[in-house]
């Protein structure tokens, strides 16, 4: 094939930072687009202090971290002093060049930088851009501050997760800002298709209440029409439903996740040898089964133990198809052969932190090749190329620009051009 692939060929502009804007421009970056990413000066992107950061005693200051590789590599690292006008200047004439621009600022402050969509537009009217935020750009709660799990909170998630006999828990990673990163990268891939075909741009606005909202599988339409008759109450480990369904404990801080429908009853009765409990009035009836959860967690967990080890339990289970897995820590999802071979774990290397891992992209192209060999910039790292490819600027220019701080960049990087 020799034109170009996937998103090659685009550009996109990058405001995000912490997780859920940079997740959108990182999608686009892996799927070939050159997203240009503006960090703020002096310190850029807030998660460049996360995670961890390079142990060589030379490199301790620098700005790199593993929090910044995970979320911004394959980007162009463009550092600049938006408080000065001519920054300003310099963005407002590099946005002709750009097929979209992403933000994910609280609502307002890219107007009050300069770059509201109204006035994008008028300098790029194709342009597609996508602001995310907690709340959304309208409604009464858009200009409150929040974060993931304040969007989780809005949206009737966190009353849901936790043991019925205590108080709500906190999901401990960011599933709010990646996925809505993910639903602002495809909102994005489908406008561009809509300005290929029709020439226009358009703004799109993506948030973590709406995502997390759209999460709900069941609950939604039965709500609306019962009222308050349903209520979704916390169920932990052990729903009250029809199963068996839940997590159920092998041995020691072992545990097994087991999902069935009601078909599948028998299957799980071949697999623990118990034909016995198909004529049991407890568990002979699917309502039954729920009602008894606790009697039928207490049988399952203790066949379960006679296994000399989990993998052997999970292989009774999966002999009769019985749909199961390990509660597998991070640690041992990591090392599992199956995300390892599927490049789900990638393993990359990074000049200042050594080997290390990171997920790979969620879809698999059968026309785009896994990338294993992947950078992430440091702090200003890209500003001469950034300046020389959208705007022709000369050395002596850029050199201007760095002595009077319009530009910053990491010390680590050697001396900036301003010195040489």
């Amino acid at each position: 094939m020799n034109g170009p692939r996937m998103l090659e060929g685009y550009r996109v502009l990058d405001f995000g930072q912490f997780v859920a804007g940079p997740t959108c421009g990182r999608l686009l970056a892996e799927m070939g687009a050159e997203v240009v990413k503006l960090e703020l000066a002096p310190e850029g992107d807030r998660v460049r202090d996360g995670g961890f950061k390079p142990l060589h005693p030379d490199y301790k200051h620098s700005s790199q971290s593993t929090y910044y590789f995970q979320h911004n590599h394959s980007k162009l690292s463009f550092a600049i002093d938006l408080k000065k006008p001519r920054a300003r200047e310099l963005v407002t004439a590099m946005l002709p060049k750009f097929d979209v621009l992403v933000e994910n600022f609280a609502p307002g402050v890219i107007g009050r930088l300069g770059f509201s969509y109204e006035s994008v537009r008028k300098v790029n009217p194709r342009i597609i851009m996508c602001s995310i935020s907690m709340a959304g750009q309208t409604g009464p709660l858009s200009s409150k501050a929040g974060y993931d799990h304040i969007g989780q909170s809005y949206a009737g998630i966190t009353d849901g997760l936790g043991e019925p006999d205590r108080g709500p828990a906190m999901a401990t990673m960011a599933i709010g800002d990646v996925s809505t990163g993910v639903a602002a990268a495809m909102g994005i891939c489908a406008a561009l298709l809509h300005r290929e075909r029709t020439g226009e741009g358009q703004y799109l606005e993506s948030s973590l209440l709406d995502t997390y909202f759209h999460m709900h599988d069941q609950h939604v339409p039965k709500i609306a029409l019962a009222g308050d008759k349903v209520r979704p109450t916390r169920e932990g480990g052990q729903p009250k439903a029809v199963g068996p369904l839940g997590i159920y404990r092998y041995r020691d801080n072992q545990y097994i996740t087991i999902l069935t429908t009601p078909h599948q009853w028998p299957q799980v009765l071949r697999a623990m040898d118990r034909p016995d409990l198909a004529d049991d009035p407890r568990f002979a009836k699917p309502r039954a089964r729920a009602a008894n959860y606790r009697e039928l967690t207490k049988i399952i967990e203790e066949w379960l133990a006679t296994f000399p080890t989990r993998d052997d339990a999970l292989a009774a289970l999966d002999r009769e198809r019985v749909p199961c897995a390990p509660v597998l820590t991070v640690n041992e999802a990591m090392a599992h052969p199956h995300l390892i071979e599927r490049k789900t774990v990638r393993w990359v290397e990074d000049p200042l932190l050594g080997r290390l891992a990171i997920p790979g992209i969620p879809v698999k192209f059968s026309a785009w090749p896994d990338r294993m060999e992947l950078r992430a910039a440091r702090l200003g790292e890209d500003n001469e190329r950034v300046l020389r490819d959208y705007l022709n600027l000369s050395d002596s220019e850029i050199r201007e620009l760095y002595r009077n701080g319009v530009l910053v960049r990491d010390p680590t990087l050697g001396p900036n051009p301003v010195e040489n």
